[in-house]
């Protein structure tokens, strides 16, 4: 099967390894770019430090050296991304932004800071403060749209396409306009619901919302044939 990979770089690459070691052939055509955003990190009175993604821990990463500080992440991936970047204090929730909502409540104490995108997918500080734990936003990225011509233009040869978060759903849905789509496997049921509707293959989502559960929705090499 060839599938299409959407998440921006340099998550693609790496999605496009596990696919190609899965016996399939990856078409790397991000729907999403990551740029930078200026600005300080300021650190005063921060007692943790929760991750929503890789993208976020390497934004942190590249503009401080504080390591010291607990880190709290959504999921494993996310937590092999803080600890390859130098932390060493690293507890990850292995699910979604409600699990590390509970995670951290349970185990940190004092301001949660969470540096991520400008438009995160969900309200982390939002759902610490339900919990009785203050926490703030620090925007280091946003997520901008690409048209991936390539992919387009090659689509009735796309078997599949993988969509790894709710923003490259909608971006997916965008780009082919209500054509034809293949089978669409989605990291989460939010990542699917912007193609709900659409004329797609077919829509699945995987159980747990990582990358490995997302690759277990591709068909064998064998139930595919040559």
């Amino acid at each position: 099967m060839r599938i299409w990979i959407t998440r921006a770089e340099p998550g693609a690459s790496r999605t496009a390894e596990k696919v190609r070691a899965l016996g399939h052939e990856p078409v790397v055509a991000p729907l999403l770019e990551v740029h930078p955003l200026p600005g300080e990190i300021a650190l005063d009175g921060v007692a943790a430090l929760a991750f929503t993604s890789a993208n976020g821990v390497r934004a942190f990463a590249e503009r401080s050296e504080e390591r010291a500080l607990p880190v709290y992440t959504v999921g494993d991936a996310t937590a092999a991304a803080a600890r390859k970047a130098g932390f060493a204090k690293v507890a990850s929730a292995d699910g979604d932004l409600d699990a590390l909502a509970d995670l951290i409540a349970a185990q940190a104490t004092g301001l949660v800071l969470a540096p991520g995108p400008r438009e995160p997918a969900g309200d982390l500080p939002r759902a610490l403060a339900a919990q009785g734990v203050t926490a703030r936003a620090l925007a280091l990225y946003e997520t901008l749209p690409v048209f991936p011509r390539n992919a387009i233009g090659g689509l009735g040869q796309v078997d599949a396409v993988l969509v790894h978060s709710p923003k490259a759903g909608e971006r997916l849905a965008v780009v082919l306009g209500g054509k034809p789509g293949p089978a669409a496997y989605c990291i989460s049921a939010a990542a699917a619901a912007p193609l709900a509707g659409q004329p797609f293959a077919e829509v699945r989502w995987a159980e747990h919302p990582d990358e490995d559960s997302l690759l277990k929705l591709l068909p064998s090499p064998n139930e595919t044939g040559p």
